[in-house]
């Protein structure tokens, strides 16, 4: 009898889910000598068995358990003229588990790529949760969130938008259990909300800065200063 996950499809149709990183050979100070599949339930953990040169000469043997949820995309629209952005507000439990008073976490939008392109996704993710069909997009940078233990890099992005392009109540999919609150904040608000912790959600604050620092809401120069 087989093992779902392995040799025979789990319920998702996967086969093979220990043979990831079983052929890396970027780094030849490590070498990877076994994986087993922990669990396999909507995403993937795994615990690798490596050998690893540290940086006095040693050799050691260590494991790593590792998350797998596949890789994603985030976004933030905004609406230069008004000084406005749109995120979502939705439940999520393991913020609430962790301390947050009632896990209806204030973010930008954000999921999964399955089998798309980051961009396709997030235009996806945008009709599907915020209802809003975007124009050009902007692609401001990729970033591992959480090295220490989960494999997933997000995909960040920008793109204007104005009221016409809201073209439906968005609130994301009910059939796959999506509860989701649109909330569209003037830019200088949702700053103050990540000072006193109302947004404590990373991708939404790194791309709130990012859009203060470096993107459409950063300070012009004054021509008459030059």
């Amino acid at each position: 009898m087989g093992i779902p996950g392995i040799d025979v499809p789990d319920h998702r149709g996967r086969t093979g889910l220990d043979q990831v990183g079983r052929d890396l050979t970027g780094n030849p100070d490590v070498v990877v000598r076994d994986v087993e599949l922990l669990a396999s339930g909507w995403h993937v953990l795994r615990r690798t068995s490596l050998e690893r040169r540290r940086s006095d000469g040693r050799w050691v043997t260590e494991q790593r358990e590792t998350y797998d949820r596949g890789n994603g995309a985030t976004l933030l629209p905004y609406d230069l003229e008004r000084r406005t952005v749109l995120l979502t507000r939705q439940f999520r439990y393991p913020v609430y588990v962790n301390g947050h008073p009632d896990g209806l976490l204030l973010e930008a939008a954000a999921g999964l790529l399955d089998d798309d392109g980051a961009e396709v996704a997030i235009r996806r993710e945008a009709e599907e949760e915020l209802g809003v069909s975007l124009g050009a997009v902007q692609h401001v940078f990729d970033v591992f969130m959480s090295p220490g233990s989960v494999t997933e890099r997000l995909h960040f992005f920008a793109a204007p938008y104005v009221p016409a392009d809201r073209t439906s109540a968005g609130g994301g999919l009910e059939e796959e259990g999506e509860d989701i609150e649109v909330v569209e904040l003037a830019f200088d608000d949702a700053l103050d909300m990540v000072d006193d912790g109302r947004i404590a959600d990373a991708k939404t604050i790194m791309l709130l800065q990012w859009a203060a620092l470096r993107g459409p809401f950063r300070p012009r120069a004054d021509p008459s200063q030059r």
